[in-house]
């Protein structure tokens, strides 16, 4: 037994969910076919050849092995902020951008530059489980706003105005959704924005799979080419499943000056400088690799529309939202608990999904599946799957 001293608000924080789920399929016998995982939001195809030969090139530079600027090396920061411009119609900066080591290292920092302990953050529910893990651990209350399948998981104005008390900081909004894969409709980013900015906060956009926005939304939103939007206005973004190169982590920042210089103390503590070799070679990705990440984009959302298709009138189990990566899925074992469902599903059938209640209060009716690394075979699969299961 340790007589360690542990911070009693790192204790009382969860373990990692993923690891925890994937246990669950040691046990399976493999009767019905290989494994499917779909628990982890992974890219379904590997990065082109070519920018693996230059982020081996880069890596072979000793003037990448030396230490960079804190907020990220220009040439990654020049080529997101024209990115971004192109996409919004903003007038981003390099000097508007930070890039951090994966987007969940841009979470934890913009918490730390917005908020202290005892304060509060509305997260809508469900919520992505690590941005309510970052808040636990720093000691500020996730404070939930819920949504619901009716509304298509879009959080509500009203209800989130009702819930803003002294204590609250900021807003965070992440769309496409994790884990629903719900897409926020502009004039609601629009409300949030106004909303944050009337009360004093930020509004936090985790963006990170905006790249896979379903055809025909290639604006997200306009709040970036507001003229106002550096004082109240965070973006976070990763590079990670834009050119499928997660294992790189790279994310990235998108602030005004004030809270950019903030954040920018807790990145010397935390990371000094973002892993150099990997930002050379998407800074050359970001313009000349546009054609490939539209394929991808395409990839993604034949998945998303062949998961619909299969799970269309299976007889309980309904897709009650999907987008990017992932599709929200309601179980039919009403008053089973949801983990229980995915522990049964993956240790006698091989499917591996997500519990609801890994994403928040009241998702017991919900299974979050992560389809983007699983080929149509697989998703074919694994839906028969769920419809053995059904009768088991």
């Amino acid at each position: 037994m340790t007589t360690t001293v542990i911070n009693p608000l790192l204790v009382d924080t969860g373990t990692p969910p993923i690891p925890a789920a994937k246990a669950w399929l040691q046990s399976y016998d493999g009767r019905h076919g290989p494994a499917i995982d779909l628990s982890q939001a992974a890219p379904g195809s590997p990065p082109p050849d070519v920018l693996l030969e230059r982020a081996g090139l880069a890596a072979a530079s000793p003037d990448h092995a030396r230490y960079g600027p804190i907020q990220g090396d220009p040439a990654l920061r020049a080529a997101l902020a024209a990115d971004i411009n192109a996409v919004y119609m903003a007038d981003v900066g390099p000097s508007d951008i930070a890039i951090t080591a994966g987007c969940n290292q841009a979470f934890v920092s913009v918490m730390m530059g917005l908020a202290k302990t005892g304060d509060a953050v509305l997260l809508p529910t469900p919520w992505y489980f690590n941005h309510q893990m970052t808040l636990q651990m720093l000691g500020i209350e996730a404070r939930a706003l819920p949504t619901t399948a009716a509304s298509g998981f879009v959080p509500d104005l009203a209800a989130a105005r009702a819930l803003i008390d002294a204590r609250v900081k900021a807003i965070v909004l992440v769309t496409p959704n994790n884990p629903t894969g719900a897409v926020y409709p502009p004039q609601t980013i629009a409300g949030f924005a106004d909303l944050a900015r009337e009360a004093g906060l930020a509004l936090v956009l985790d963006e990170t799979y905006r790249d896979f926005m379903p055809t025909g939304h290639d604006r997200p939103h306009q709040v970036l080419s507001r003229n106002d939007w550096r004082g109240h206005v965070i973006q976070l973004y990763s590079f990670s499943k834009a050119y499928a190169v997660p294992g790189w982590r790279l994310g990235a920042i998108i602030a005004g000056a004030d809270i950019q210089a903030e954040i920018g103390k807790v990145l010397d503590c935390v990371q000094i400088c973002p892993a150099r070799p990997g930002q050379e070679a998407v800074a050359w990705a970001v313009p000349e690799l546009r054609s490939w990440r539209e394929a991808n984009r395409a990839d993604i959302n034949a998945r998303a529309d062949a998961f619909r298709r299969a799970m269309s009138g299976l007889n309980g189990w309904s897709v009650d939202q999907v987008g990017a990566y992932f599709a929200y899925v309601r179980h039919p074992m009403d008053g089973l608990p949801a983990a229980e469902v995915a522990e049964a599903l993956a240790r006698r059938w091989g499917v591996l999904a997500l519990p609801g209640s890994y994403f928040g209060p009241g998702q017991e009716q919900h299974l979050r599946m992560a389809f983007a690394n699983a080929a149509t075979p697989a998703i074919t699969d694994a839906v028969m799957r769920l419809a053995l299961f059904r009768r088991s």
